[in-house]
């Protein structure tokens, strides 16, 4: 039996549901990645074998292939969340991790882009944390 998960943004207008298997979990910091999450690094699952479906709001989706590169980044033209998207053709399906609605037990395969790594994301298991905003 195939897997199903379900995802949506954070608006709620797009929601998708991936069927089948994700084969890999990348952390991915190349300066693309950082840009376009403005984050230290992207989380995306991947699979050449799952399907994707667009449940609502596909007409919301929008879809950016920086020129000269193989970089895509799909997102909701509405709240600005990242979302799926296919690549290589149809051959590759990129799910950003954080969209997924659905709890799933993968963990992620590698740190990939290491040398773009932001310069102030190192040592991070060091500094403090808290449960919620800090008081």
């Amino acid at each position: 039996m195939s897997k199903r998960v379900k995802g949506s943004c954070l608006c709620g207008e797009v929601r998708f549901t991936i069927e089948g298997e994700f084969e890999s979990f990348f952390l991915c910091h190349c300066a693309y990645c950082q840009k376009d999450t403005g984050s230290a690094h992207a989380s995306n699952l991947f699979s050449t074998n799952a399907k994707l479906n667009w449940v609502s709001g596909q007409e919301k989706v929008t879809v950016y292939n920086l020129p000269s590169t193989r970089h895509v980044k799909s997102f909701c033209s509405h709240c600005g969340s990242a979302l799926p998207s296919t690549q290589m053709e149809g051959r590759l399906i990129a799910v950003p991790a954080g969209s997924l609605d659905d709890k799933i037990s993968l963990k992620p395969n590698a740190h990939i882009f290491v040398a773009s790594k932001a310069e102030w994301d190192h040592g991070l298991e060091t500094i403090h944390c808290f449960d919620g905003l800090p008081g």
